[in-house]
């Protein structure tokens, strides 16, 4: 730092040695705009190993790393934390994206508190920044929110603290019909998720406690009037610092009207599907969403009803080679018939099955389906395996010829 009087050095002295083991980074800058001090942390969080490295000035500072506001606009001169600090600004919390000069990218994201020291006389002589390395932590909530608005599922984010929605992703608006702005800031209240849950009081119990919310059905009120049926669950989890609920919703209309028109249909083909000896699905042809899955399947895969319906097999993670998965569902919405299409399922549990598939093109009800129907080929090869030792065991003795 600047020269100070002999006790004041001192002091500097040992609060140096406090903030150099700080977690959190420390710039000292002196009231003539000198950077004079900076702990390991905060040259970390700019990737440099000296103080000069930062810039002898606030100016020089400038003008070796680019500041900018999570919108990605970047700070204008005046702004930069440390300059409004020197202005005798005080702020207890500024987040900033920093890049090193001329880079398209940030490389951290900073959280930066100000704090002013006084000498005796009650005049400025150190002002300081604390940093605080938020980079994980946003590049973390960025991976979340683009996998939340992507995520074709319907799905809702409600704070805890004051029971109020905080995101929407398109899936429940197209679903639903709002709008976003419907849906975020409006109270559980307003936009109620648990309406006609079949356990509404014990949903709301555990949404009070925070804790999970097992999946069962209840019934959403549509923007234009109406309802819809649906199957919710709700997993806590936190948001930034607060506690949240992530509500996720299967539309199950679908599948019931698919059961209905299975209980208009022919009374055999119902019973036909569901006690068939392999494994069969019946699948939506647009988006490739499982409607129905017969015992056989449950059996083999490992899945029941409930996990599967309404959902497509990639976000399942039923094909072990996703390549294959994708040509599988291309040619299923395509309604092209398929023979013997080798493909492995992975179980609920993990393990692999080799799959010989065959698909017909089936309408149920005004619903453009496909008819998916497996058979395990070590069951196929088991059975061709015992038929060759049958033979052997006869060609070993062939005296009664």
């Amino acid at each position: 730092m600047a020269d100070l009087p002999s006790q004041d050095h001192a002091d500097q002295q040992q609060l140096r040695l406090i903030l150099a083991a700080l977690q959190d980074g420390v710039i000292l800058i002196d009231p003539d705009q000198t950077i004079a001090w900076a702990n390991k942390a905060a040259l970390r969080m700019h990737g440099v190993h000296e103080v000069a490295e930062l810039g002898a000035t606030v100016s020089e500072y400038r003008s070796r790393f680019e500041l900018r506001y999570r919108n990605r606009h970047r700070l204008p001169e005046g702004a930069y934390p440390m300059e409004r600090v020197m202005a005798g600004e005080a702020f207890d919390e500024v987040v900033v994206e920093v890049a090193p000069a001329g880079e398209n990218e940030a490389l951290w994201t900073h959280r930066i508190r100000s704090l002013v020291l006084n000498d005796a006389a009650g005049v400025p002589n150190c002002l300081v920044l604390i940093l605080n390395d938020e980079t994980e932590r946003f590049d973390a909530e960025e991976r979340f929110e683009a996998a939340f608005s992507a995520n074709p599922a319907p799905a809702v984010i409600l704070r805890l603290s004051d029971h109020r929605h905080i995101k929407v992703n398109r899936g429940f608006l197209e679903m639903t019909g709002y709008a976003e702005d419907q849906v975020v800031g409006r109270s559980a209240y307003e936009i109620d998720v648990l309406e006609g849950a079949a356990r509404r009081e014990f949903a709301v119990e555990r949404l009070q406690q925070g804790r999970t919310i097992p999946q069962m059905e209840a019934v959403l009120q549509l923007a234009g009037g109406g309802e819809k049926r649906v199957v919710v669950a709700g997993q806590p989890i936190e948001v930034g610092d607060a506690d949240c609920m992530l509500f996720t919703f299967v539309d199950i209309e679908p599948h019931k009207r698919t059961e209905e028109a299975l209980r208009r249909s022919e009374g055999s083909f119902g019973v036909a599907f569901r006690l068939a000896p392999v494994p069969t699905l019946l699948v939506l042809r647009s988006g490739c969403r499982l409607l129905l899955a017969n015992e056989a399947f449950e059996r083999e895969s490992g899945y029941v009803q409930a996990e599967l319906v309404g959902k497509a097999a990639s976000e399942l993670g039923l094909w072990a080679d996703a390549a294959t998965g994708r040509e599988l569902e291309r040619r299923l919405e395509a309604g092209d018939s398929l023979r013997d299409f080798n493909i492995q399922l992975r179980t609920r549990a993990g393990d692999l099955l080799d799959l010989l598939l065959s698909a017909e093109a089936v309408s149920v009800g005004e619903q453009p389906c496909v008819l998916v129907m497996a058979q395990n080929v070590a069951e196929l090869r088991r059975t061709e395996f015992e038929i060759a030792s049958a033979i052997q065991a006869v060609m070993q003795d062939t005296s009664w010829f």
